[in-house]
């Protein structure tokens, strides 16, 4: 068994905070606090204490930064990167590339709180119309590369914990280049250019398998644009099963698949997006021991599909968050 995911990429779980509208907490919190103990003795002072506490806060709190990008190519750092970014920054950068070109982000070091910080990127200015996706926690992000000649990324924090932030090399790619696809954990590339008709392959390290072709090619799909082929592959521990999957498209396999799956397995992945996006799965293979092995899927409509056919051929399955 296996399939293919196409979707946005970030958790399910918890509704992220809207970028831009910046709230103070702790502040509020304690003039709660400072009008309950204080009563209503003094009207007139209280509430000018209390408008003077916020007002500080505020000031105090929201840390700017960022700017407008131009060039072949640069790095980008988060404030105080590798020591920390501040507490409540809102930070945007706008990268503009020739017309008619796009641009690659790498990420060389990425940490932020997770689900609390975060790290929004707009395929084009920073307008809702244009999000792509948000970024939090710990884990190194791959490549990300434009539809357009305008990319933007913007930070967020709260007010409370704070890590030590980020760290990405931009460059800027021309209509014949896919732009390097970046290595998987326990990965190796094997090939150093990126433009139409080159190949790379991918292996992992001793005590994990690929999963996912082994090869891309980059090839044309405009007069425009050009892309991989496929999704880069993933590396697993050869005894891993199932796990959380992340990201834009990925492969899913079965235990040793193309080899049969092993007696007695129960795996499970989780597939996550952001609310409101889509997922959709395309089986390109698909057997299993018809009446006693099945896969199970949730989340669709219907809520749950159970396939215990023998040999099942399907198009697509869609997942709407």
């Amino acid at each position: 068994m296996q399939g293919i995911r196409k979707g946005e990429s970030r958790a399910k779980e918890s509704k992220p905070r809207e970028p831009g509208r910046r709230r103070c907490a702790k502040c509020g919190r304690l003039d709660f606090i400072l009008m309950k103990k204080m009563g209503f003795k003094s009207g007139f002072t209280f509430w000018n204490l209390v408008f003077l506490l916020m007002v500080s806060c505020v000031k105090g709190f929201i840390y700017t930064c960022g700017g407008t990008l131009k060039g072949l190519n640069g790095t980008i750092e988060s404030p105080g990167f590798p020591y920390g970014y501040p507490n409540g920054a809102n930070c945007t950068w706008v990268i503009i590339a020739e017309e008619r070109n796009r641009i690659q982000i790498v990420f060389q070091s990425f940490a932020l709180e997770e689900e609390y910080d975060y790290l929004s990127l707009y395929d084009g200015h920073p307008h809702p119309t244009n999000f792509r996706t948000r970024l939090t926690g710990f884990h190194l992000p791959p490549p990300v590369t434009s539809t357009k000649s305008v990319f933007s990324l913007r930070l967020t924090s709260d007010f409370a914990v704070s890590a030590h932030g980020f760290k990405v090399y931009y460059e800027e790619l021309q209509s014949s280049s896919c732009g390097n696809p970046g290595v998987p954990p326990k990965g190796v590339l094997y090939g150093t250019r990126f433009d139409v008709g080159d190949k790379i392959r991918y292996s992992c390290v001793t005590g994990y398998i690929l999963d996912g072709h082994p090869q891309l090619t980059c090839t044309a799909n405009s007069v425009t644009t050009a892309s991989w082929d496929f999704p880069v592959p993933i590396c697993r521990a050869e005894d891993a099963c199932g796990g959380t999957m992340r990201g834009s498209s990925g492969i899913i396999s079965s235990p040793s698949f193309p080899n049969e799956y092993h007696n007695n397995a129960d795996c499970t992945w989780t597939i996550v997006a952001e609310p409101g996006d889509t997922i959709s799965l395309i089986f390109t293979d698909f057997q299993m021991e018809e009446k006693y092995d099945y896969l199970e899927i949730e989340g669709s409509e219907p809520p749950t599909i159970c396939f215990q056919h023998h040999s099942v051929k399907l198009d697509m399955i869609l997942f709407r968050l």
